[in-house]
């Protein structure tokens, strides 16, 4: 039997070798464009939520005003739902980068910032009984009945305790990836070390009120909080303009460009029986 060789198959391996580095190339910037959007979503949504609702649920009569607003009310509901689901969305869009190099802390990360999608959530179920206890506080005439005031203290209770819980799980989710983005040079370190530093300083801010040390959205939460509302913007921008460091694949750990390798094989035994 006589095996012919064609002699063009080396370049035909060379170009289809290009091929696959060029699309996964594009595939790491739509992800790294992605991620920056969500990023800017979600803090912009969340900025918006709070803007609204938090005027109305602070004051003393809150339930007065949650009813002659509830427009405003829904809209801060929708705002905040935004939020959640594009929360969620970061760290299940930086999923098939992260777990490359950590599939652990990428895993966890999403199940932590899923948690904190869903805590947010429950948060706004809180403030939609608000606004349906305002309208029975309103048909019944404002009157000053312990009923009213102790449930609605219940429900702005329940609201912020999900919000704290939402953003301790935020921390833990946002910890992981950073870590991640630390060790594998996806961002520049001084970004993620950035990061690392701002989920410490907003983790110390939710102890500090979940041990009622300061209260919620209080001043010292809200400075605590800075750093890592302006690393998450800067990183956002980042990952649209420049997206993640080229070099970051190239140096991923040999055993995992191994593991890739051969799947890759596996995949071309199969679509040539």
């Amino acid at each position: 039997m006589t095996t012919t060789v064609h002699a063009d198959a080396p370049s035909r391996v060379g170009e289809n070798g290009s091929v696959e580095r060029v699309v996964r190339a594009d595939s790491n910037r739509v992800i790294a464009l992605i991620a920056g959007v969500l990023f800017i979503t979600a803090t912009v949504a969340d900025l918006i939520s709070t803007g609204l609702l938090n005027p109305l649920l602070g004051s003393s009569d809150y339930l007065v005003k949650i009813f002659a607003n509830q427009d405003r009310v829904l809209v801060g509901v929708f705002f905040g739902l935004i939020g959640a689901f594009a929360a969620g969305g970061i760290a299940i869009s930086l999923y098939p980068i992260l777990r490359r190099y950590n599939d652990g802390l990428a895993l966890g990360s999403v199940g932590f910032r899923l948690l904190e999608a869903a805590l947010y959530l429950v948060g706004a179920l809180g403030v939609l009984l608000l606004v349906t206890l305002s309208q029975d506080f309103a048909r019944a005439g404002a009157p000053s009945a312990s009923y009213f005031q102790t449930s609605g203290a219940l429900l702005r209770e329940f609201r912020d305790q999900a919000n704290l819980a939402s953003t301790l799980a935020f921390y833990l989710g946002a910890a992981m990836y950073y870590v991640v983005f630390y060790q594998s040079r996806l961002i520049p370190r001084w970004l993620s070390g950035w990061g690392l530093v701002g989920v410490t300083l907003g983790a110390a801010a939710a102890l500090l009120v979940l041990f009622r040390v300061t209260g919620f959205m209080s001043t010292p939460q809200v400075v605590l909080n800075l750093p890592i509302a302006v690393q998450e913007m800067v990183l956002a921008v980042w990952l649209i303009v420049k997206g993640f460091s080229p070099s970051a694949f190239h140096s991923q750990p040999r055993r995992l460009r191994q593991s890739t390798a051969s799947l890759d094989l596996r995949d071309e035994g199969r679509s040539n029986p």
